[in-house]
């Protein structure tokens, strides 16, 4: 999260609306915000908070928060932020509320937005939450980004299961909480496994063996259907003989019958062969001209209607003409006078033009007298202000003699930084390697303190050690030969006559050899023994103590001659920037000397800018009162040009007139002017308008009326031709009647209404004759066939019945085949599916056990747990990084085997101890260290460019030389594109903090943010 700019009013003791551009301070990389006690710094810190989350350090909900956050002084509380997210998308966030103006103490709810900048625009979204846009919660964000005061040390003393989730919330660690994952797997698995024990129910009597014993039968059921089938056949060959037979007699006497049938139609097929013929006859002499006869009669009926209507419609075309002609003759003289009417119109139109050019010529008269009045004004005022640029000009180049050039001012103010570096650098280091040779004389104590002899450690320590180790071998080599005596005593006292002895196997012992009790002796080795190994872990113990200084020592040692190293190079360095000094004006020892000239200098260069500004500004105002004295100038001439135009517009307009005179109209007025030429206008374009209708209808009826005269004679002499045709017709009517044999046309007509279908009616017959030879010449072949053949009924009914019974075996053999077909098939088929089961089984069975182990392993976010100690372990590394340094190299942290953070002591021989036990100044170093190792790890995690990071106080328990380390590590951070913001009363932070806010409490106006830079 970066912020982008806070807008507070009315909150805590923040009266007035005060705005702070971060994008300023966040460039610095590193900045702060001071003030004295009470001044509102921290309040900066909760306003952001509440911005964000709705939530503050110091109030709840129960505390009435937003009565005790409002200025007393205010009715209004609000606050603004923008900030970027580590997408760099850009949000607003927004709270407001305000005091009921009846009850003071009554302040409403809250008003909260989130808004998102896109597309130029900031749009609200339909949530104010903001831990999935940044990420974190109310309580890491205090934790990773926003550390409020008295919190710095939470995560440090946090308790296991706080900051397991913690770390699980910032790190995103819920991906590894797997467990209901895995139980929702199991529970599906299980499912499965039901599911498929309820499948494989009925599949209990599917076996190998059935699948064999029912192929056995199906064999022996396709023996009975072969010999079945082969019956069969033999009876159906004879029977079909038999069916045949019958058919052939059923035929022929069907055929007889049929044929009798036939032949009694004969004489009514001859007598519509010949009403066929004697209608071909009449159709071919009559039916083209009856046809052509009838569409002439109708054709001629038509045109004599067509004549009637096209008569009327020439009579009605030339009453029209007429009429049309008599009103272009009464408007004939009107429309000869237009001529004298338009001329009449343009001589009133000039009449007007010349009195509006009078009316002109007298306004610009009188703009002119007034603009040679402003003209000479503007004169005066430009001249005025010449003679005071002059003045000034003379003041600046007198003063700026005496001014310093800024560029030699910043060279000598940047040596004398630069020299104050110098001093403060070897101050830091002079000081610093008086640390570190008391340090190693301190460590030198410490060895003499363990060590008092002036012999060296290493020639005593060895020597020691060998004569412990001679020691403990003669212990050694006395203890092996009381042991040997101890058993030799053991073996004696258990020897018996007749019994082998155990060393040199002989039955008789003559000499038992007496041995004394040496355990006395044993136990004396033994105590012997114990003391010199008492003695040989003193030495160890020492060595490693002395050692562990040594390499103190070492380290000290290295870093001491290194920065004597760096004292002498930088006094060198000091001696040759001496040597730069040259300015003759100024003394090297006399900084204060410097000051003073550079703020004189400084006020003479004001005061000089001041004059140049007063200049700037006079030249602006010369420049433009004289464009505006140049406009007007323009403006005159402009003025006499279009008088003199207007002039010449009245001498061309009076030349113009024709009919009328100026002087008898130039009293009228411009309204009855006006009126006289509308009134022209409209008679005028009346008369145009009546003349050109009439004119125009004449035109089109004239050529209609020679149309529709000649359409009149084009119908009637079709007329005529089509009575010639008619009368040709009724000719050739009466010559074919005498062809025909027929007395008159009613009876040709009679004959032709019968619309006899001539080729249906040929087809008939001619498939009548056709089917009669064919039926008669099948009788015969038949009867051919089967002369000297009988049937007899009851062989064939005994055949037939015969069939039949053979049919019905057959029927229920292929049946018995077809059901043990089927039931094979199904068989094989379920017991594939019986195998896929078993192995769907065991696969699932496997699983099964697969996610107990798997559920054993996530159960009680063990996995978490292990996963966020990885996490806080290199978080700890990271933070020892600095931590080290910050200690000089005297403490580190470490996690205990509980998962709790401790300390490492190397001044107490690196032994370890709860971090309840670290200073305050300790305990912020460690926190401040663990805080920025987290915020890198949330910035590497969130894969931001940068990353923003608050710290509210905690400096003041840290002395200079600590104080310094600190502010050097918060000054490397820049270069790790980190951006830290501090709030410090601490006066060496305020001073060496390039960007900074400075916070200032008004009584009247309340808190004041002022930017320094």
């Amino acid at each position: 999260m970066l912020p982008i700019q806070l807008t507070i009013e009315g909150i805590y003791s923040y009266q007035e609306r005060q705005t702070i551009d971060f994008t300023q301070l966040t460039d610095a990389g590193l900045f702060g915000i001071f003030g004295s006690v009470g001044s509102g710094k921290s309040s900066i810190l909760e306003a952001i908070t509440y911005a964000l989350y709705g939530e503050t350090e110091r109030l709840n909900s129960r505390d009435k928060r937003t009565y005790n956050m409002m200025n007393l002084k205010s009715n209004r509380s609000y606050i603004e932020l923008e900030f970027k997210n580590h997408e760099d998308r850009l949000f607003k966030a927004t709270r407001e509320f305000k005091r009921n103006s009846k009850r003071f103490e009554d302040v409403n709810t809250p008003m909260a937005n989130l808004y998102e900048w896109k597309n130029n625009a900031w749009i609200p979204l339909e949530s104010t939450n903001v831990e999935p846009i940044i990420g974190l919660s109310y309580e890491n964000f205090k934790r990773t980004i926003i550390i409020p005061q008295g919190q710095f040390k939470e995560f440090l003393e946090l308790g296991e299961k706080d900051r397991t989730q913690m770390m699980m919330e910032i790190f995103n660690l819920h991906q590894y909480d797997l467990y209901d994952k895995v139980s929702a797997l199991s529970s599906e698995n299980k499912t499965k496994l039901n599911q498929l024990q309820g499948q494989m129910v009925g599949f209990e009597t599917v076996s190998e063996e059935e699948i064999q014993a029912q192929k056995k039968q199906l064999t022996e059921a396709k023996k009975a259907f072969d010999s079945t089938k082969e019956e069969f056949d033999l009876k159906s060959e004879r029977f079909q003989q038999l069916k045949t037979l019958k058919a052939e007699f059923e035929t022929l006497q069907k055929k007889k019958k049929s044929l009798t049938e036939m032949e009694s139609q004969q004489e009514s097929i001859n007598a519509v062969e010949k009403k066929l013929e004697e209608f071909e006859r009449v159709q071919a002499l009559f039916a083209q001209i009856l046809e052509t006869q009838n569409k002439a009669t109708l054709e001629y009926h038509a045109k004599s209607e067509e004549e009637i209507r096209e008569l009327e419609t020439l009579k009605n075309l030339e009453t029209q003409i007429q009429e049309v002609q008599q009103k272009l003759n009464e408007i004939q003289p009107q429309f000869e006078a237009l001529e004298l009417k338009k001329t009449e119109k343009n001589d009133w139109e000039l009449i007007l033009k010349i009195q509006e050019a009078k009316k002109d010529i007298d306004n610009l008269i009188s703009g002119s007298q007034k603009g040679l009045e402003y003209v000479e004004e503007t004169k005066n005022s430009v001249q005025n202000l010449k003679t005071q640029i002059q003045e000034l000009e003379e003041k600046i180049d007198s003063f700026g003699k005496e001014i310093i050039d800024s560029v030699i001012l910043m060279e000598v103010e940047k040596w004398f930084l630069q020299t104050q570096n110098f001093q403060e650098s070897k101050a830091k280091l002079l000081n610093s390697i008086q640390n570190k040779n008391e340090n190693l004389q301190e460590l030198n104590n410490q060895i003499k303190t363990l060590y008092k002899s002036t012999q060296s450690f290493e020639i005593k320590y060895t020597n020691k050690q060998n004569e412990i180790e001679l020691k403990s071998k003669e212990i050694d080599n006395q203890r092996q030969h009381l042991l040997v005596q101890q058993q030799i005593s053991n073996y004696a006292v258990e020897l018996k006559d007749g019994e082998p002895c155990p060393l040199c196997g002989a039955l008789d012992h003559p000499n038992i050899v007496q041995v004394e009790n040496v355990s006395t002796q044993l136990e004396e080795l033994q105590n012997q023994w114990n003391q010199l190994e008492a003695e040989r872990k003193y030495w160890q113990n020492l060595k490693e103590q002395i050692d562990r200084i040594e390499q103190q020592k070492k380290f000290i040692q290295e870093n001491l001659e290194k920065e004597i190293g760096e004292l002498k190079n930088l006094e060198l360095q000091i001696s040759e920037h001496r040597e730069k000094f040259h300015w003759k004006e100024f003394q090297a020892d006399d900084f204060s000397g410097f000051e003073q000239i550079k703020k004189s200098n400084q006020e003479k260069q004001n005061q000089v800018k001041s004059w140049q500004a007063q200049l700037k500004e006079l030249r602006s105002q010369t420049e433009e009162k004289s464009k505006l004295l140049e406009k007007a100038q323009h403006k005159l001439e402009e003025y006499k040009r279009r008088e003199t135009a207007k002039q010449a517009e009245i001498q061309t307009n009076l030349s113009y007139l024709k009919s009328l005179k100026f002087e008898d109209y130039q009293s009228v007025s411009f309204e009855k002017i006006q009126a006289q030429i509308q009134n022209l206008k409209q008679s005028i374009l009346d008369t145009e308008k009546n003349h050109q209708q009439f004119t125009k209808l004449f035109q089109e009826l004239t050529p209609k009326l020679a149309s529709q005269k000649t359409l009149v004679g084009g119908i009637q002499k079709r007329k005529a031709e089509i009575e010639f045709e008619l009368k040709t017709i009724n000719e050739k009517i009466s010559e074919n009647l005498s062809l025909s044999g027929l007395d008159s046309l009613e009876a040709v007509k009679t004959i032709l209404s019968q619309n006899l279908d001539v080729a249906a009616i040929r087809q008939q017959i001619q498939n009548y004759r056709i089917e009669l030879s064919t039926l008669r010449n099948s009788v015969k072949d038949l009867e051919s066939k089967l002369t000297g053949k009988n049937l007899d009924e009851e062989e064939f009914a005994k055949e037939e019945s015969l069939l039949k019974e053979v049919e019905t075996r057959l029927q229920t053999v292929t049946e018995t085949v077809g059901k043990l077909q089927a039931e094979i098939s199904r068989l094989e088929v379920e017991f594939a599916k019986k195998a896929e089961l078993l192995k769907e089984q065991a696969k699932l069975q496997k699983r099964e056990e697969n996610l107990k182990t798997l559920s054993n392993l996530f159960k009680g976010a063990g996995f978490v747990q292990y996963v966020s100690s990885i996490y806080l372990r290199q978080l700890c590394d990271n933070a020892n990084i600095r931590f080290h340094r910050m200690t000089r190299n005297q403490l580190s942290l470490q996690l205990s085997e509980k998962g709790d953070f401790e300390i490492i002591d190397y001044l107490n021989e690196g032994r370890s101890r709860s971090v309840k036990t670290l200073s305050g100044g300790q305990a912020f170093q460690a926190s401040l260290s663990l805080a920025l190792a987290l915020a890198e790890s949330v910035q590497s995690q969130a894969k931001s460019e940068k990353n923003f990071f608050f710290i509210d106080e905690g400096f003041g328990t840290q002395d200079l030389e600590s104080v310094n380390i600190v502010f050097e590590t918060l000054t490397s951070l820049q270069k790790e594109n980190r951006i830290v913001g501090i709030i410090s009363h601490v006066e060496e932070l305020q001073e060496r903090i390039p960007m900074a806010l400075r916070i200032t409490k008004d009584e009247e106006k309340g808190s004041q943010i002022t930017l320094i830079n």
